[in-house]
């Protein structure tokens, strides 16, 4: 009897294991490339590995990353950018070139696990006003003809990841949700499409943008701790905006006989600089709760069992665009060099874990010069210069640095274009406004930033073939030639310097 029991007793605690195990894994993150100063790809690849991320999603193909990701146990969902559809759309022998070049290629001479290919990236955006409403569904198409041809098809499977803003609901309800009249047919022929291929339906969710677009939406709605005031459809009561957000599209989806159809959560997260709403509190206050329902395994009232969730994203990036808002640049888990923002609590319990062998440029900031005076007449130019080039978004209003005094103010302004520059001699000369100083010049939450010295830090090897665009074209673009190309783009940004 005793036996029995202590074998009843092994058998729960590897049970519980295994569960443990099943629900631990499978964290999955976006890693953007728009960076003046990247971290360098293995470095990355680490970064992703000791936090417990399994799953990446690439927005484009680029070498340094996909080699660094290869025999890493990382599975990897690679983009294809909005600008290479109508080429791909109007030639199966593009996507054939893609999918080999940029699929096949690094699979079998790399061994990266590539899983999805995401084609386009948000292409019916109601701001892009049907710029590529005509071409997504034939790219789509072509590319999955190309991995068949490849004999890639059933390792990787095809999706488009698309905005939240091609479903709506008429009645305000998740219940009312439907497919947006002016892309209900294409979006009925690219999901049957890809329930016929076995391929997942992939939808970005943003709570923060809901936030930011309404100063009158309720703030605890776009968090998971619950709300004083829940959305009532029928028998379910929803008390945050992602499980409503993300029901509206099953209910849409359930409408137009797609019922079973898989979906991603292709991005969803928090940024911490850029807006008032765009603070460290509040994205972990997000984050940690998204972490949570991963980790728990928790869905929606629609259904039950989480999706993949990719979080966006792993880094800053200096150099995004910031059309949509200031914010943009700020929604990396990590600072642009993959150090902690603000702990996180893991499946394990553990907090996550900044990148390893970082290599940076000189201890010096470029800051005024205490003998110049605030109100010299050359100031309003040398900020704009300095602010054209560099990232000076964490100065906007409700940001880390919008309580600087004046002359701090203009101290980051021209740090931010030194160090973009790479520190180099002439990048902190503005008509003696300016000094380099070796004592830190951070205020509080807003830091000075000292950049990655990408000089020290290994440059990746050519790959072994030309890149081929997907109009079939070849390009020579390597790390050398990366590099080198920047060093002249430094130089001609500095020259205007001499006329201040």
């Amino acid at each position: 009897m005793k036996e029995r029991m202590n074998m009843g007793l092994r058998f729960l605690f590897h049970f519980l294991l295994v569960c443990h195990v099943i629900v631990a894994e499978g964290l999955a993150v976006n890693w953007g490339l728009k960076s003046s100063h990247p971290l360098p790809p293995k470095i990355v690849v680490n970064l992703l590995r000791d936090n417990g991320f399994d799953k990446v999603k690439l927005f484009e193909a680029e070498p340094g990353p996909l080699r660094a990701l290869g025999k890493s146990g990382i599975q990897v969902m690679l983009g294809i950018p909005n600008e290479f559809l109508a080429s791909i759309a109007s030639s199966v022998r593009a996507a054939e070139q893609w999918v080999m070049q940029n699929v096949s290629n690094y699979i079998s001479q790399y061994g990266v696990d590539i899983r999805y290919v995401a084609v386009g990236n948000e292409p019916f955006l109601t701001t892009y006003k049907g710029m590529y409403q005509q071409t997504t569904f034939p790219a789509l198409q072509n590319v999955q003809a190309a991995l068949i041809k490849a004999g890639l098809s059933r390792q990787v499977k095809v999706t488009v990841p698309l905005n939240a803003d091609v479903y709506q609901t008429a009645t305000g309800l998740p219940s009312g949700g439907d497919f947006r009249s002016d892309i209900h047919d294409v979006m009925l022929s690219i999901v049957s499409f890809l329930q016929d291929n076995a391929a997942p339906l992939t939808i970005n969710i943003y709570p923060f943008l809901s936030l930011y677009a309404d100063p009158h939406f309720p703030v605890d709605y776009a968090f998971f701790s619950g709300t004083n005031s829940p959305v009532v459809d029928g028998p379910i009561s929803y008390s945050n905006v992602f499980e409503a957000n993300y029901d509206t599209l099953v209910w849409a989806l359930e409408k137009n006989g797609f019922a079973s159809m898989p979906i991603i959560v292709g991005e969803i997260g928090w940024p911490t600089d850029g807006n008032s709403n765009a603070n460290i509190e509040y994205a972990r206050k997000f984050n940690q709760g998204l972490l949570n329902r991963i980790i728990q395994g928790k869905g929606t009232p629609k259904r039950p069992s989480s999706p993949d969730i990719y979080l966006f994203g792993l880094v800053d990036e200096d150099i995004k665009s910031i059309q949509p808002g200031d914010f943009e640049r700020h929604w990396g888990l990590f600072f642009y060099d993959g150090t902690v923002k603000y702990s996180l609590s893991l499946a394990d319990g553990q907090n996550i874990v900044p990148a390893k062998g970082v290599k940076y440029l000189d201890r010096q900031w470029c800051v005024m010069s205490p003998t110049a005076s605030a109100t010299d007449p050359n100031i309003p130019g040398a900020v704009n210069y300095a602010c054209t080039y560099a990232d000076c978004t964490s100065l906007g209003a409700g940001s880390t640095c919008n309580g600087l005094d004046l002359r701090s103010n203009y101290s980051y302004a021209f740090n931010q274009f030194y160090q973009i520059a790479d520190q180099q001699k002439g990048a902190c000369e503005f008509s003696n406004l300016t000094m380099i100083t070796q004592v830190d010049p951070s205020q509080g939450k807003c830091r000075f930033e000292i950049m990655i010295d990408l000089s020290s830090h290994e440059v990746s090897p050519p790959p072994p073939r030309n890149r081929v665009h997907a109009n079939g074209s070849g390009e020579g673009f390597h790390g050398v030639k990366k590099m080198l190309w920047r060093w002249v783009l430094v130089v001609l940004m500095m020259l205007p310097l001499f006329w201040f």
